[in-house]
């Protein structure tokens, strides 16, 4: 009984430690990374701006073939929808929603996820001309989460993980617009 008793208390002790570190980790979770694409800007950011293109480029959109998606509103404007379904754990369900539009410069998303769990974020792509033929590309992510899956998600490296995922979709998108046009 004294064991049990002891291996209980330290279950408890570890739990709380657990609990009490997570509560010092941050919660917000900010994402950016960028490429240059040997393309003027105005072909860039009419590319980007369209949510069906994302089907070619983005990792998300890539990693489970039979997943379902609909589009509301006209794409490539503020308002424009589009909703995914998937029974692959990491992609589940949600919808992303051009929010802001600036011509050549910058686009906004709100992503709201559904399953596996709800959650908002944000996300925006700027495109800068750096020259008449060259174009720098960012992609940038903004979340938040709640306490305590902050601790989770840091131990598991989701940083590292959706940074990567964005430059992959970025390194894509350079290939796909050197390469097609």
């Amino acid at each position: 009984m004294k064991i049990l008793k002891t291996i209980l208390l330290s279950i408890l002790g570890l739990a709380l430690l657990v609990l009490i570190a997570a509560f010092f980790v941050p919660r917000e979770l900010n994402v950016e990374k960028s490429v240059m694409i040997n393309r003027p800007v105005e072909e860039v950011f009419e590319y980007v701006k369209m949510l069906k293109n994302q089907n070619s480029f983005s990792v998300w959109m890539t990693i489970d073939p039979k997943m379902e998606k609909t589009y509301e509103g006209k794409d490539g404007t503020v308002g424009a929808i589009t909703k995914w379904d998937s029974q692959h754990q990491d992609v589940g369900k949600g919808e992303q929603e051009i929010t802001t539009l600036e011509a050549n410069k910058r686009i906004d998303y709100e992503l709201r996820f559904i399953k596996p769990f709800e959650s908002t974020a944000q996300a925006y792509m700027v495109t800068e001309s750096t020259s008449a033929h060259q174009t720098k590309v960012i992609w940038g992510f903004h979340g938040e989460s709640k306490y305590p899956m902050n601790l989770v998600q840091k131990v598991m490296g989701i940083e590292k993980m959706l940074g990567d995922q964005l430059q992959q979709g970025l390194d894509t998108l350079k290939d796909q617009m050197e390469g097609s046009f």
